[in-house]
């Protein structure tokens, strides 16, 4: 199931990235190297020319007075905010892009490679907003949306964990990620099945997350190392791990958690890796390049089980030349917000339409009923309905049906419904 280096060919020309986007940070990987780039997500316009940096640059030239500068680029771009810089008044987007165009260049010239084969941008939330907003982004940068992908950080979680070795990842896996902006506890399990292997990766969001400055000073350092105690004991009591995860700034020095250290250590295996989730988009757009390059299309070794996957299969119980049969619309571990079906079917003595739910986690299959209200009444076997599904999050279903009338003696009418269905 690895999703490593050896699954890719060297024959392949062009860079395969993985970006962490965050407000704090920026962190950039190759797939199959080790450098990593991290950058602060903040950019910078001369006060006297058209000239732009970012990260550390950024601040170097706003600290000499010769710079403005503006950072939450992310946050500011979902706000769908402006911001003025040298008289100058900007979208968000259009900041974001300069941005992402500056961090780009820095793999292109280590590598000495202007393309990009295939990056995965991987997000704390996963919004539909910001997906839109970062395939613009590219399209501005010439980069072909085909070549985009958009992550979450349980997702890339998962990719990085199953490119390690075996025994990190045969039982539960746990990180603890301590950024600027928040403290999480990621947990993934493994479920191995005949047909085909499922990953499930959760997080919570802890409350007790703190500022990285309270750990300039002893005094907050202790408090700290307490709050990561109490979290740890709630979170980890009574598992079995094969592996602990550190990520994130907080984790760079641990020389002030020294009782979390000794707590989570305790007969289990921990690692550190400060840029898990940029490594782990590598990986997985490693994985795509994989499977758009096999002739077999046989999709990724696993099901995916995440923030921005389905937790549930969505099907319909039809009759196809004289059998029974289920048509799977939708796929426990397909991506959300990627996933579209359109069906047209034909009501035989019956006037709705159902559908069948399946959660992935659980044996109970539930019936959706949708009444086919308003829709008009004609001899059996004589009105077609035209289905449509889409999602609005990982929960919603959105649902459109259409009257398609049948043929010339029963032409289509206006009739439609539109129903949300909460998986």
């Amino acid at each position: 199931m690895s999703v490593g280096k050896e699954r890719y060919g060297e024959e392949m020309d062009g860079l395969i990235a993985g970006v962490d986007l965050c407000d704090a940070y920026t962190q950039v990987n190759c797939a199959g190297e080790e450098k990593v780039w991290t950058i602060p997500t903040v950019l910078c316009r001369s006060r006297e020319e058209d000239l732009w940096y970012v990260g550390e640059d950024a601040y170097a030239h706003n600290l000499k007075g010769d710079g403005i500068i503006v950072d939450k680029l992310v946050k500011l771009a979902l706000r769908g905010g402006t911001a003025t810089l040298a008289g100058v008044r900007y979208e968000a987007a259009d900041l974001l892009r300069e941005f992402l165009k500056h961090v780009l260049e820095l793999p292109g010239q280590e590598y000495g490679r202007l393309d990009f084969r295939q990056i995965v941008f991987t997000v704390r939330h996963l919004d539909t907003r910001l997906i839109g907003i970062l395939r613009g982004c590219m399209a501005g940068l010439q980069i072909p949306p085909e070549r985009i992908s958009v992550i979450s950080h349980p997702e890339s979680f998962i990719y990085y964990t199953l490119s390690q070795k075996k025994e990190i990842w045969n039982n539960t896996v746990g990180m603890f990620d301590l950024s600027e902006e928040c403290l999480r506890y990621y947990e993934m399990k493994v479920q191995r099945a005949l047909k085909r292997t499922t990953v499930v990766a959760e997080y919570e969001e802890m409350e007790e997350g703190f500022n990285l400055d309270i750990l300039d000073s002893p005094s907050g350092a202790k408090l700290a190392d307490r709050i990561l105690c109490s979290c740890a004991d709630r979170m980890t009591a009574k598992k079995l791990y094969s592996a602990m995860i550190l990520s994130g700034k907080g984790f760079e020095e641990r020389g002030w958690a020294e009782g979390f250290m000794k707590q989570i250590c305790f007969n289990r295996r921990v690692y550190t890796e400060q840029a898990l989730f940029a490594r782990g988009a590598a990986a997985r757009a490693q994985d795509i390049l994989v499977d758009k390059n096999s002739p077999e299309k046989n999709g990724s070794p696993f099901i995916c089980i995440c923030e921005g996957h389905l937790k549930a299969t969505v099907s319909m119980n039809v009759l196809h030349r004289g059998q029974e049969t289920n048509v799977v619309l939708a796929a426990a571990g397909d991506s959300w917000y990627e996933r579209r079906a359109v069906v047209d079917v034909i009501p035989e003595a019956q006037e709705t339409i159902d559908f069948v739910i399946t959660p992935v986690d659980s044996k109970k299959k539930r019936i959706v009923t949708i009444p086919l209200e308003g829709f008009p009444r004609r001899p059996e076997k004589t009105t077609r309905v035209n289905i449509q599904i889409a999602f609005l999050d990982g929960r919603t279903m959105d649902v459109r049906l259409k009257d398609e009338g049948f043929g010339e003696l029963f032409p289509a009418s206006d009739a439609q419904i539109r129903q949300e269905v909460m998986l």
